[in-house]
């Protein structure tokens, strides 16, 4: 199933104040269900009563753990119930982080951290996604590469540095640079290139002084732009000599 359809299941999930009050203060013996109710509200938790004491769980821990009215726990199992819950909740926040758009294994780490899940938990919860193919940084860093150099006309270096600070590995941000061809990078400089040579008002040093500094600033090299200066330079001569003939 995809991460789209998981969070369909739990898009309902209402995570105020966490729906969660802890067995801290449950006493040290054993504890029978006396009712399950769902909480007000189109979510997926439910509240189990032991008497006069509760905690609240989603419904998939509720289920696992077949808490029905009768059963009975020890607050030790009532513990690890409430580590198995609390995992469940930041997978759930994990896919609806990645159901607005993938992301990279940083980013949800970083999401999940605001979230105040713990480290241990937003890890395995990391794992599980990886290995469920919801997280592929690998892929990730190509069909961003290929993105911004073909559709935002940006340059090698400045996706890179973009790769960097989404927590990429170097050894990714190596391989999805590589698939960009040179000829695909210099036709994306030469169009953003002369879009700004055209708006540019004034002689050839002109263009030349303010078309050179932005293609270095939008992340492409040295080499690169100054192969596109070299055509640019060489049309505006063409466009010039044409200009000179017609009169």
């Amino acid at each position: 199933m995809g991460g789209r359809a998981k969070l369909r299941e739990y898009e309902e999930f209402d995570n105020n104040e966490e729906a969660q009050r802890g067995v801290s203060h449950f006493p040290e013996q054993k504890l029978e269900i006396t009712r399950v109710e769902k909480m007000k509200g189109r979510n997926a938790r439910y509240i189990i009563y032991f008497g006069e004491y509760e905690l609240s769980v989603l419904e998939d821990v509720m289920i696992k753990y077949r808490m029905i009215k009768g059963n009975v726990f020890h607050k030790n199992e009532l513990e690890e119930i409430i580590i198995a819950d609390e995992r469940q909740r930041a997978y759930v926040q994990g896919l609806r982080f990645l159901g607005r758009k993938a992301r990279t294994r940083l980013e949800i780490s970083k999401n999940l951290k605001e979230k105040e899940f713990t480290l241990p938990i937003i890890e395995e919860i990391l794992t599980r996604l990886e290995q469920e193919g919801l997280i592929d940084d690998s892929l990730y860093a190509k069909e961003w590469t290929r993105q911004r150099i073909s559709n935002h006309r940006k340059g090698k270096l400045w996706v890179g540095q973009e790769l960097r600070q989404k927590g990429i590995a170097k050894e990714d941000i190596t391989e999805a640079l590589g698939e960009i061809s040179v000829e695909e990078e210099w036709n994306s400089a030469l169009m953003v290139g002369r879009k700004k040579w055209n708006q540019i008002k004034g002689d050839l040093n002109e263009k030349k002084r303010k078309t050179y500094p932005f293609l270095m600033r939008r992340g492409y090299s040295g080499e690169v732009t100054r192969k596109v200066m070299e055509e640019l330079v060489r049309e505006n001569s063409e466009e010039e000599q044409e200009f000179d003939e017609y009169f």
